[in-house]
């Protein structure tokens, strides 16, 4: 990989997780995961969303800088490059989806001083999947607090993430459309992804289509 710091990102059940595992696991990278599931918020949130909004949306966006400044900031010497699940820019979209508006311009003034302390990623990867396959990728995972996610939710959230990505200017964003491809269990599908996030890319919004 030609980049020192690479984020995946996607809707709930995308693979972002997966996929940052399998390539940190190949070339020997330093991997980052998001700790969602240390978030006490989480279930409660699925349950009486408007109540656990903003305490769920402040505590991911502490514990996601505190994780990254932690990681990003300190040089592993023995790994090639960093890989992540996530991307800080994620809290924003999450918390506009989510939040009145009151709530959501307190919660952008926090946001924007922390990610500016932020390194951004060289790459940004996009893991764009339709919502039936990302709730039979939800049911298949299993967690309990996920299995009511309602498809005009996660629709909600891909048209946010959406959203940022047109605004981008700056970041170079590579959107892999992987609704016909199974990476975890077909290499030959893992590795067209590799192929393609191996290319060199200019600053921009790239699509790839398998």
């Amino acid at each position: 990989m030609q980049y020192n710091f690479i984020a995946i990102e996607g809707n709930i059940g995308a693979g972002k997780t997966s996929l940052a595992t399998k390539i940190a696991q190949d070339y020997n990278a330093h991997l980052i995961l998001e700790q969602f599931e240390e978030n006490s918020f989480l279930p409660k949130f699925y349950k009486e969303p408007e109540k656990y909004a903003f305490p769920l949306e402040m505590s991911f966006m502490a514990a996601r800088y505190q994780q990254l400044k932690d990681q990003l900031l300190s040089m592993d010497l023995f790994k090639t490059f960093t890989i992540s699940d996530y991307f800080i820019i994620k809290s924003l979209i999450f918390a506009r989806k989510n939040l009145p508006p009151d709530e959501f311009k307190l919660y952008s003034t926090f946001f924007n001083i922390i990610y500016q302390q932020l390194p951004k990623p060289e790459l940004l990867v996009y893991l764009y999947v339709k919502t039936d396959r990302l709730q039979s990728n939800i049911k298949m995972r299993g967690r309990p607090y996920e299995q009511n996610i309602q498809d005009e939710y996660l629709d909600k959230i891909q048209e946010g993430y959406f959203e940022f990505i047109r605004q981008q200017k700056n970041l170079r964003i590579l959107i892999l459309d992987t609704n016909k491809l199974d990476f975890v269990n077909r290499p030959e599908d893992y590795q067209k992804i590799l192929d393609v996030m191996e290319r060199s890319y200019p600053t921009g919004i790239h699509r790839i289509t398998f």
